[in-house]
């Protein structure tokens, strides 16, 4: 079945909307104003049926719901992508899995990416300032061809951003430690040394971020996995 008609997508939501699904969302702290409560591997079943879609992708994120826009990353052409749309698109996130699949799905895809990482990493938008973070985590899983020296240059916002006490952005920030220093030896190091910096700030949300981020990397498991 191909579905091409934004009409068509909203009545399959509406369809698949469970209310008892409500709980579990807010239990993990997804608070959307408007939501047809739908597990993501329903959305995945749906966006395999779309394909991509770039004139839909918009009209889904411009329906707004918490569902739509995160339907909408699922069935985006990245390469279709502008930074105009870019810029839209995450000024209108409203809960971190919109954020996190809007980064996993296409932004990190994105041959501007890291303008958007320099950018959004300055904004006072609690969710535009976490993208910056959950991109550069993001691409530390899936950028198998940048160098070290790539990775190392973002510890500057990590340091500047490490002191954000917002959960969200702090998070973030920890998310983007833990990956960069799980690519390989080098990087492991320097992530842990990173994180020693930030445990020495006068910050509560440092200490945490750093806390966190040395409890994974000297873990045996990271240990034995990257000295393989």
């Amino acid at each position: 079945m191909v579905i091409v008609q934004l009409d068509e997508v909203i009545r399959i939501l509406e369809s698949e909307s469970d209310l008892s699904e409500r709980k579990g969302m807010e239990r993990v702290a997804i608070n959307p104003d408007r939501a047809y409560y739908i597990k993501m591997p329903v959305l995945r079943k749906i966006a395999g049926d779309i394909g991509k879609d770039h004139e839909l992708a918009l009209e889904l994120w411009d329906y707004d719901y918490h569902e739509t826009k995160i339907l909408a990353t699922l069935v985006e052409d990245y390469e279709l992508v502008t930074r105009e749309q870019f810029d839209k698109w995450v000024r209108n996130i409203k809960t971190w899995n919109e954020c996190d699949q809007a980064c996993i799905n296409v932004f990190y895809k994105l041959d501007f990416v890291l303008d958007a990482i320099d950018s959004c990493s300055n904004s006072e938008e609690e969710f535009v300032k976490r993208t910056a973070f959950v991109l550069i985590a993001v691409l530390a899983v899936h950028d198998k061809k940048s160098s070290d020296d790539y990775f190392l240059d973002f510890f500057p916002l990590i340091r500047e951003a490490s002191v954000d006490e917002r959960n969200f952005v702090k998070k973030a920030v920890n998310w983007a430690i833990r990956q960069i220093g799980k690519r390989n030896v080098y990087l492991n190091q320097k992530a842990i040394e990173l994180s020693e910096e930030l445990w020495g700030y006068d910050s509560r949300s440092a200490k945490w971020i750093a806390k966190n981020a040395l409890k994974e990397l000297k873990s045996d498991k990271i240990q034995e996995r990257i000295y393989k």
